[in-house]
C-alpha cells in the first residue's frame, strides 16, 4: 500500500537530515521507500531548483518565484512522485506543497488563493497522508543553515537564508498555522532536539499514522 509523506521547516531546522533517518528506518522494516525533494528530485526540476536557490538571482520577483516552484512540481510529480505511489511504494519527499504556502505566502504575501489553486494543478490531486513539521525558532535554524552552507563545497544555495529574520519568522508563523487547521495531517516536531530524540519522536509519529507499514 502507497504511503505519502512529506517534511516541512524553517532553513535548519534538521529536514533532510530526519528525512534519511526516518528512510532508513522504514527500510529496515521492509517498507520500499523512495526519498526526493522538492524543488527539485528530477533532471528538469533540479534545473528549477538552480534557478530557485542561487543567491545571484535576488532579483528574481515573488510572482516568478511562485511560478518557477509550481512548474518544479508538476514535472517531480509526474516523473517521481506519482509512479512511486502508483507502484505501491512509500515516498517521503523533503517539502512539498505546504513550502509554497509558508515561503510563498505567508513569507512573500502573494495571495493564498492564487497558490492554492496552482498546488493543486501541480500535484494533480497528490496529496500527503502524513506531514511532518520540525518547528524550531528561527535563529536555531538560520545559525544552522549557514553552518551547513558554510561548510559544503559548490554552490551556495543561500537566497533563503539570506532573507530577513522577519521574513522566516512570518514562514514559521504559517507553518504552524497550516498545522493548527490540519491537525489530522500534520506532526509537529520539537526541531531543536538532539537529532536521535528528534528522530525517535518522528517515528513515534509515523506509527500512530493508520495505513503505514511499520
Amino acid at each position: 500500500m502507497s504511503f505519502f509523506i512529506t517534511f516541512e521547516g524553517i532553513e535548519g531546522c534538521g529536514k533532510s537530515t530526519q528525512v534519511q533517518l526516518l528512510a532508513k528506518a522504514l527500510t529496515s522494516r521492509g517498507t520500499d521507500v523512495v526519498v526526493t525533494r522538492e524543488p527539485g528530485g528530477c533532471a528538469i526540476a533540479d534545473q528549477i531548483r538552480n534557478i530557485l536557490l542561487d543567491a545571484a538571482n535576488s532579483g528574481l520577483t515573488p510572482s516568478a518565484e511562485l511560478l518557477l516552484y509550481a512548474a518544479a512540481r508538476a514535472q517531480h510529480v509526474a516523473e517521481v512522485v506519482q509512479p512511486a505511489l502508483q507502484a505501491g511504494r512509500t515516498v517521503i519527499c523533503d517539502r512539498f506543497t505546504d513550502a509554497t504556502i509558508a515561503y510563498q505566502g505567508y513569507g512573500r504575501g502573494l495571495d493564498l488563493a492564487t497558490i492554492a489553486r496552482l498546488n493543486a494543478d501541480a500535484a494533480a490531486g497528490t496529496l500527503p497522508d502524513l506531514t511532518v513539521l520540525l518547528d524550531c525558532p528561527v535563529e536555531v535554524g538560520l545559525k544552522r543553515a549557514f553552518a551547513r552552507i558554510n561548510s559544503t563545497a559548490g554552490a551556495r544555495e543561500e537566497r533563503f537564508e539570506l532573507e530577513s529574520v522577519q521574513f522566516h519568522q512570518r514562514v514559521r508563523d504559517g507553518y504552524l498555522a497550516l498545522a493548527a487547521e490540519q491537525p489530522e495531517r500534520f506532526a509537529v516536531v520539537d526541531g531543536s532536539l538532539a537529532i536521535d530524540e528528534t528522530a525517535a519522536a518522528i517515528l513515534a509519529a509515523v506509527s500512530r499514522k493508520p495505513g503505514i507499514n511499520l
